[in-house]
């Protein structure tokens, strides 16, 4: 037994705490739990939990079923609410099968398949997420479109709002477990909100993102609203995005700084970033995994749907951030198709691969763009060799399963299933009769 693992069983004793939830996610990103007795972690540290992993979407094929859970011990956090009045900690499982090979469909496993590429290659990879999310009055009806809780606008400061009580007490929540907080702010949508996290190594990142979506919850739920990541939950209001800052480090020192540069980016960054652009349209689906997230990409709001790049230009498919000081660990880029829904475990995996082929395979930078992509018009695209991102989820899918990219980071049953799955997800959304389609052809043409 490691330190680390002494360290979680003593301070479980220490603080008697009575539950222990094990956390995972299934291949769409869905957070799955069990609790076990804390008698029972020691066990579970040294052999694993057996479990059903066929039962689990996309984890494992009904003939090779059995899997085992491992607790990270270093993922170890105490949740600052009770369960039936409890005290209740939380550890983020790896997945094994019984041989003790890692499952190559967790989604965990993924990112460090992806981590360890980059690792072999000198570069540790750091994330650092701006997260969305809308706020409602509860309704218990889905076809009734839902009331934000108030009519704010960005960065409304709104006395005696319930949104700032709300953020407030998320961002307490959320220091108290451990997760650092850089900003929080009204968004631009009534009841739409922002916290951005502190930059951490992506593997924590992506952990500390299923926490928030946890915590908002939580939160939520004291406080009688209904917390929403729903990639585009109104049609007239911005959608909500997971615009994410990424860098390269080598050791200490931040590989994208170059302050001489006109871009601010080194040739690593450049290269990097010219490999997002390239595979942009074949990791697409990963990074915006519903047949909702497309609406939110093609309903302007400052969302990208062009495949370009700017330095500071929002409306971008990649920004790179004006740098304030001669802070080297500040240099990064940003991708703004990233929305509040999609897994990050698969999305910073594919967003890494694709820039360290770009890093790999020499590619070759295009013009930044310095004005409004959305507002100019096709022939200007066109002439200024501007693509599109995909317009729905179908054409999203069409170009992920010709990515030899993408099915070499995922794995062949994670591809597999996730374009399964999403092609159902599609061919479901696509026989919906929708009150649009009633308004406007029930009575006769």
């Amino acid at each position: 037994m490691d330190k680390q693992q002494e360290y979680v069983l003593r301070r479980v004793a220490e603080e008697d705490i009575r539950f222990i939830r094990l956390w995972f996610t299934d291949v769409a990103g869905t957070l799955k739990s069990v609790a076990i007795a804390p008698a029972e972690l020691e066990s579970a540290f040294q052999n694993g939990i057996g479990f059903d992993g066929s039962a689990v979407q996309g984890l494992a094929r009904v003939y090779e079923s059995d899997m085992l859970m491992r607790p990270d011990a270093s993922t170890f956090r105490i949740l600052p609410w009770y369960e039936s009045g409890e005290i209740t900690g939380r550890i983020f499982c790896d997945i094994f099968t019984p041989d003790g090979e890692p499952a190559h469909s967790d989604p965990r496993a993924v990112l460090k398949r992806a981590l360890k590429h980059a690792a072999d290659l000198g570069f540790t990879f750091y994330a650092h997420p701006e997260i969305e999310f809308y706020l409602f009055h509860p309704e218990n009806d889905p076809a009734v479109v839902p009331t934000p809780i108030d009519n704010g606008a960005y960065f409304d400061n709104i006395s005696r709002s319930l949104a700032r009580d709300f953020r407030s007490k998320a961002v307490k929540t959320l220091e108290d477990i451990g997760i650092s907080v850089e900003f929080s702010h009204h968004e631009a949508g009534p009841g739409q909100n922002e916290i951005d996290l502190r930059v951490a190594d992506a593997l924590a990142m992506a952990d500390d993102v299923m926490t928030f979506r946890v915590v908002i919850d939580q939160v939520a739920l004291q406080q009688g609203v209904q917390a929403s990541f729903m990639p585009k939950p109104i049609i007239e209001y911005p959608g909500s995005g997971m615009h994410t800052h990424f860098s390269l480090f080598e050791g200490d020192r931040n590989a994208f700084f170059a302050p001489a540069e006109e871009s601010g980016l080194s040739l690593t960054g450049r290269k990097f970033l010219a490999g997002l652009l390239h595979h942009a349209r074949e990791i697409t689906a990963i990074t915006n995994q519903h047949v909702n997230s497309y609406k939110r990409l093609w309903a302007g709001f400052e969302a990208p749907s062009h495949i370009a790049w700017g330095k500071n230009n929002q409306s971008a498919l990649i920004r790179i951030p004006t740098l304030h000081s001669e802070d080297s660990r500040s240099a990064r880029l940003e991708y703004r198709a990233l929305d509040s829904a999609a897994n990050p475990y698969l999305a910073y995996a594919v967003i890494l691969n694709a820039g360290l082929a770009g890093i790999e395979n020499d590619y070759e930078l295009p013009e930044a763009v310095d004005t409004d992509v959305a507002a100019l018009t096709e022939r200007e695209r066109q002439i200024l060799d501007i693509s599109s991102l995909p317009t729905s989820l179908h054409d999203a899918l069409r170009e992920m399963e010709k990515s030899e990219l993408v099915a070499r980071t995922l794995g062949e049953d994670a591809f597999e299933y996730f374009l399964r799955n999403k092609r159902q997800e599609w061919e479901t959304y696509r026989y919906q009769v929708t009150p649009f389609e009633r308004k406007k052809f029930l009575g006769g043409f």
